[in-house]
């Protein structure tokens, strides 16, 4: 027998054990300490560049006043959602969170069903956040070939489209490394959206010439309103801005079995990328208000493609602009991997548990990487399909961008109502709010209902064809889809997907698995009530 050597990280084992209660084993390195978990949400949300990706959102639908006050009203709601959503993380870290928690606290006359609509929700949100980073980080890269000829550049969507391709072909590589080359990446992936976080709220103001500079007045207080909304409902379609952002917090769960402590790591996560990415978020749309000056219909229709790189090139000039707008597009592109890293996880453990078509291809760890490389690839082949929308209209490609938050709150909603719509013997983990669970629980689902059906709606009153809100045609699509699929004569899930389904073995990586693992979980049975025994 070969000699096992200490774990020099002790507390892998209670991880590992608290993995096995939840009905798997441990197949991937816990690499992942709480800063890199952390690291992980705070790079997805990429605050500059998501900002920048979707400036065109809140400068038409109330300029100034939107950026500031929206982002601050906005957060408050963000934060509600990340809290309830740390408290189910707490209780129950694995990598398909979302569509486990469902499934654990839901009736079983509804369970299956549940989990299966959770599952495929948080599938489609992350191909469609990797497709919409990397989509904006082409844009993002033509926008610097326009700064660097003076404006003179014009691109074309076959362009965009190939540069596009390139970028998510080469995540796929990266994504396909070993877990611990992921792990430490995620520490310059901090440094770096930190620093560009801080160049923009004390630079910027220093570097703008006195003709784009604005008044406190201006800048706390202008309304503009390019689109023709009445100005309350333009107002909240600004709020997908700071909704689009803060976004994909729920990253950190999908690295669940690769991270250390991850009861309380990954609930911290969250909330802490959530609060950071609030504080400096409402520091960059400040500086950019007294920085912009007045003309906001000349910064939506410059030749360079994104208000927040004319917005720079008013400040600081062409070279400075484009020194600046470079690190923008490395964040971006950083924020491209981190997607496709945590979207992959999300694919694997619902392959896992056999809900996916070919799951028994797409359920394997590389032998070398220790990584699901097969559910890597396949993420990022969907995301070039949907990029492929491009070719339809702009609006199609940006329906991508509202898609990510759509959907992301189907998969969010479901959860956390039925921890309170069902009976259940939900117990906490760590991480808990005590009697503020409910209130804040109530608050959350009920503003993200809201903003779904405000998302649908088009970005201007007088639309046409070409001009729709795509968002509820590709949503609706890929959902009727997957109801299709569970209810498909003879084929569908409902005749053979039983929710979550343990893969343990009697042996644990050589170690017994003693009373970690319940007696029908050792059958290979669904997981019923997994997530009360943590």
């Amino acid at each position: 027998m070969a000699f096992e050597s200490p774990d020099p990280h002790p507390e892998h084992t209670t991880d590992e054990a608290i993995l096995a209660r939840l009905g798997y084993k441990q197949e991937f390195r816990r690499a992942f300490t709480p800063l890199e978990v952390f690291g992980v949400a705070f790079s997805i949300v990429g605050l500059l560049p998501s900002i920048a990706s979707v400036l065109f959102n809140a400068v038409p639908n109330g300029g100034p006043l939107a950026m500031v006050w929206g982002w601050m009203v906005a957060s408050a709601f963000i934060m509600c959602i990340g809290l309830a959503m740390a408290e189910l993380a707490s209780a129950a870290p694995t990598s398909g969170g979302l569509y486990y928690w469902t499934y654990s606290l839901a009736s079983p006359h509804c369970r299956n069903f549940l989990s299966w609509i959770v599952g495929y929700a948080n599938t489609v949100t992350s191909i469609a956040a990797l497709a919409s980073v990397d989509w904006a980080c082409a844009i993002q890269i033509t926008a610097a070939v326009s700064i660097a000829s003076n404006q003179v550049y014009v691109t074309t969507n076959g362009q965009v489209y190939g540069i596009f391709a390139a970028l998510v072909l080469s995540h796929a590589v990266l994504v396909s490394l070993g877990t611990q080359v992921l792990a430490r990446l995620q520490r310059l992936y901090i440094f770096l959206n930190v620093c560009l976080c801080f160049v923009v709220i004390i630079a910027l103001p220093i570097a703008t010439p006195s003709e784009y500079r604005n008044s406190a007045s201006f800048a706390f207080g202008d309304f503009t309103n390019l689109d023709g909304w009445p100005s309350g409902f333009a107002f909240i379609l600004s709020l997908l801005a700071p909704l689009y952002t803060i976004g994909g917090y729920d990253s950190s769960v999908h690295i669940s079995e690769e991270a250390s402590n991850a009861t309380t790591a990954i609930p911290w996560a969250i909330v802490g990328s959530i609060a950071v990415s609030a504080i400096l978020g409402w520091g960059i749309n400040v500086s950019l208000t007294f920085c912009m000056g007045t003309d906001l219909e000349g910064i939506l229709s410059s030749p360079i493609g994104q208000p927040m790189a004319q917005i720079f090139y008013n400040s600081f000039g062409q070279k400075g602009a484009l020194i600046l707008w470079s690190l923008v597009i490395l964040a971006q592109y950083m924020m491209g991997s981190s997607c496709l890293l945590v979207g992959s996880r999300q694919t694997f453990a619902f392959a896992r548990d056999g809900a996916l078509p070919f799951s028994r291809y797409l359920y394997r760890i590389n032998g070398y990487t220790k990584t699901p490389v097969n559910t890597v690839w396949l993420d990022a082949l969907l995301a070039l399909a949907i990029g492929l929308l491009a070719f339809a209209s702009t609006q199609a490609i940006n329906a991508v961008f509202t898609l990510a938050v759509t959907s992301s709150y189907i998969s969010y909603i479901t959860p956390i109502v039925t921890r309170f719509a069902f009976k259940n013997d939900f117990k906490p983990g760590p991480f808990n709010l005590g009697k503020w669970s409910f209130p804040v629980a109530a608050i959350a689902v009920s503003w993200m209902v809201f903003m779904n059906i405000v998302f649908f709606f088009p970005a201007t009153p007088q639309t046409s064809v070409q001009e729709m809100n795509y968002t509820v045609v590709v949503l609706g699509g890929f959902m009727s889809l997957a109801v299709f699929w569970y209810y498909c004569p003879v084929y569908g899930g409902v005749y053979w997907f039983n929710g979550p389904v343990s893969n343990l073995g009697p042996v644990i990586k050589g170690k017994e698995c003693r009373n970690s693992v319940s007696k029908e979980m050792e059958e290979g049975k669904g997981v019923h009530v997994s997530i009360v025994n943590v």
